[in-house]
């Protein structure tokens, strides 16, 4: 367990970070807040939300401030161990991912600690940016559930959209002029009292995360004004889609190549011309074909 376990943190690098970051966001962006009052103002909790933008992160983080919690984000636990960085984090309170443990309960260890300490959780359960073309949420993580239900702390759903316009994926050029509005909306918890007291297996996981999911899409369609795809986007579906239809392809690519290549295909498949070809083989050597 890590010093971060406890659920310590300074007030006064929290404090600090509220002056820096607070101006520093709403001049990189403006805000559409709906929703605030679903955060309560005590007590652990998870707030999920879908991931379209490294620019979302410091939305949701103004978001929660705003609404009287300090944002909480999970970090890989490897930063951590960098010199300043990782002195810094641990004094503003945030929380380390163990991946690569063999044992799933372990990968979250600190995180269900402090979601019980009453740290407010900020939480992206597809684990990077959508994929998805359309930039709807794409096939999420299971981890989401398993800290809910090894918790027992609310999930709070949140919908994102237009941080993709401030900050595109893959790229370092902010849009910053004019300055782009991003919307974010709080739902009610989750609803996730049938999955008490079931075993954290994969089927357990996996239903509680897609209810979850279900609920973020809904958010995130209602500040599109659209409906969400009835499945999420799965990239790893997509590139298997795509690896088959380049085989098809090369398939029947290989096909047209292979008949067009074949001396006797335009024989085979026309009339037989040989006794045309024969009479006219006659009249250029003087012989007159018989009857």
């Amino acid at each position: 367990m890590s010093k971060r376990a406890d659920g310590s943190y300074s007030n006064a690098w929290r404090g600090v970070s509220k002056i820096i970051l607070r101006p520093t966001i709403r001049a990189l962006m403006k805000h559409d807040w709906q929703g605030q009052d679903h955060l309560s103002p005590t007590g652990g909790m998870i707030v999920a939300a879908n991931h379209l933008s490294y620019a979302d992160v410091l939305a949701l983080a103004l978001f929660c401030d705003q609404a009287g919690r300090y944002p909480t984000f999970l970090a890989k636990s490897s930063l951590f161990k960098i010199p300043v960085l990782g002195r810094i984090i641990v004094k503003l309170g945030q929380l380390p991912v163990y991946r690569g443990q063999t044992d799933a309960g372990l990968v979250l260890r600190d995180a269900e600690q402090g979601v019980k300490d009453g740290a407010c959780v900020l939480f992206y359960p597809e684990g990077t940016v959508t994929r998805d073309p359309a930039h709807w949420p794409m096939h999420s993580k299971t981890g989401v559930a398993r800290l809910a239900l090894a918790t027992g702390a609310p999930v709070i759903p949140v919908g994102q959209w237009g941080a993709q316009y401030v900050l595109a994926y893959g790229s370092f050029k902010p849009h910053l002029i004019p300055r782009r509005t991003v919307h974010v909306i709080a739902g009610p918890p989750v609803d996730l009292s049938e999955f008490a007291g079931l075993p954290l297996d994969t089927p357990t996981l996996r239903a509680a995360t897609d209810k979850i999911m279900t609920e973020v899409s809904a958010l995130v369609g209602k500040l599109r004004g659209e409906d969400p795809p009835a499945q999420p986007y799965h990239p790893a579906v997509a590139r298997r889609r795509q690896r088959a239809e380049l085989r098809q392809l090369a398939e029947q690519s290989a096909g047209d190549a292979g008949g067009a290549g074949d001396p006797g295909a335009g024989d085979a498949a026309g009339p037989d011309n040989s006794a045309d070809r024969d009479a006219a083989a006659g009249k250029a050597s003087g012989e007159v074909p018989g009857p």
